[in-house]
């Protein structure tokens, strides 16, 4: 059980700082979904070591709901909480891009850790907010320790989806 001094104890400010990195500055143009964004160049970026529900049907959406056994529409309203979420981090601003092992996914998509201008690393402060699960795709492991404590800490305070639903419950065990 959760002490009420806990609860109103304040959040850190930022999950981390951005590290000395030599990589790639763009914009995000839009976001498609929690986990991926589209660049002013057409570059699609899904970000790496995340993955939250789908705001849309599609295949994926399918294999959610068998997983969670939720229904497609309660799947849709949380992935459209994420990707707001991620919208509200990223959308029309300049990121810089850090990769890891693998720079492209099987589908051609940029995979990427996403860092804005003042040093928020996006991928961990959604993971930290509660509005995704840690997915892990070796070798693209850098931030794995720092994502699986994010996903911890989120799914004990009950941040973000965390406390709406059983979902993400269901995806973490499985």
């Amino acid at each position: 059980m959760v002490s009420f001094l806990m609860v109103l104890a304040p959040l850190p400010a930022r999950v981390a700082e951005r590290p000395a990195l030599a990589g790639d500055y763009a914009t995000v143009k839009r976001v498609v979904d929690g986990d991926t964004v589209i660049l002013t160049d057409g570059q699609k970026v899904r970000l790496i070591g995340i993955d939250t529900p789908e705001s849309r049907r599609n295949g994926k959406l399918a294999r959610d709901m068998e997983k969670t056994r939720q229904d497609a529409d309660t799947i849709i309203a949380l992935g459209k909480r994420s990707a707001q979420f991620t919208r509200s981090l990223t959308e029309g601003k300049r990121v810089q891009l850090e990769y890891d092992v693998e720079k492209r996914d099987r589908y051609g998509r940029t995979l990427a850790y996403l860092y804005t201008e003042d040093g928020m690393f996006v991928n961990a402060e959604i993971l930290r907010e509660g509005y995704a699960m840690v997915l892990t795709v070796p070798p693209n492991v850098k931030h794995k320790d720092l994502f699986v404590k994010l996903q911890k800490e989120a799914r004990e305070a009950k941040r973000g989806l965390w406390r709406e639903t059983p979902i993400l419950q269901a995806k973490s065990r499985g």
